[in-house]
């Protein structure tokens, strides 16, 4: 660990922020973690929710000081365009996967794949694919699942708030989905197909919306790639204050040292909600804080950024 914070303590100070990348087909999410590391001359990047290598679209990664506002922003609604093929499952659930079965038809009606896509609305019970990073007693299922074993995985409730059928071509179907975060739409796939009685898998995906964070503000790596060589990448960062959109809050030089130190400070004007959260900024697009309304209308830091965080 203490080495760990020499080496940050090392980096040279820099704009902090998110960024959005349109990631490609083929690249897993931590490689694309690791090329924004080299575009931007830092350690400090993560990223706000795993894609599968198949997928493409939106990957947000936190810069620096705003990885420490990645709680705040992950785990958020994800919107999804894709497609599914009735007919063949497959062991990872998609197109990259060993197929272990198949069916020859004849293929449900679109009348009859409407109704029973509509059976996945609302919270639903989800089991995690044994390809995933899901962790069985700190192994990750993946893992496991390279070695041809397979473990009982505990479901969890997952929240489908649309999963529409754009276009039927049997035994193809292209589909659009909006759900809450942590959603396996490689499950949602195969389970239709089970449903349907005929199997199925993910024939691809692309995300289009993750949380705050939409296809119009994503970029692909060879742009990036190009702008971070011509020092031009950091006009691509959305700030922290547009990316959380909580109620702001513009703090005095007092309020800033106060809850540098860790104190709370007095509500003056805020709404008396306890439990409400509010970013704390110096009025120059700076992130100081983010805090929330605790009894007796003081506000409490619950994640404090170093200066000059969030600063474009």
């Amino acid at each position: 660990m203490a080495r760990r914070s020499r080496r940050r303590s090392q980096e040279p100070p820099g704009p902090s922020g998110f960024l959005v990348v349109d990631k490609p087909s083929g690249w897993t999410s931590h490689y694309v973690v690791d090329a924004a590391r080299g575009w931007l001359g830092t350690r400090r990047v993560g990223h706000l929710g795993t894609l599968d290598p198949l997928a493409t679209g939106v990957l947000p990664l936190a810069i620096r000081a705003a990885t420490k506002l990645v709680p705040f922003v992950q785990d958020k609604e994800k919107g999804y365009a894709g497609a599914i093929q009735l007919g063949t499952v497959t062991d990872t659930l998609d197109a990259d996967g060993k197929v272990l079965s198949q069916h020859p038809g004849p293929w449900p009606d679109e009348a009859r794949v409407r109704e029973v896509m509509a059976t996945f609305l609302g919270d639903v019970e989800q089991v995690p694919p044994m390809f995933s990073a899901v962790k069985k007693d700190g192994v990750p299922l993946h893992k496991l699942a390279r070695e041809g074993r397979e473990v009982e995985r505990e479901p969890k409730t997952i929240h489908v708030t649309r999963f529409e059928l754009r276009k039927y071509d049997a035994p193809r179907l292209e589909i659009e989905v909006e759900c809450s975060g942590g959603t396996y739409v490689r499950v949602l796939a195969a389970d239709l197909g089970e449903r349907l009685g005929v199997g199925a898998h993910l024939a691809d995906l692309r995300r289009t919306r993750s949380g705050p964070f939409t296809l119009d503000q994503a970029t692909s790596p060879e742009t990036l790639r190009e702008e971070a060589e011509a020092g031009e990448i950091e006009r691509r960062f959305v700030s922290p204050l547009e990316a959380l959109g909580l109620p702001t809050l513009r703090l005095d030089p007092h309020e800033i040292q106060a809850i540098a130190q860790g104190g709370d400070i007095a509500a003056e004007g805020a709404p008396d909600s306890p439990g409400m959260r509010m970013v704390g900024h110096d009025g120059e697009g700076k992130v100081v804080a983010v805090l929330e309304l605790q009894p007796g209308r003081r506000l409490r830091p619950l994640r404090v950024l170093e200066p000059f965080a969030g600063r474009r």
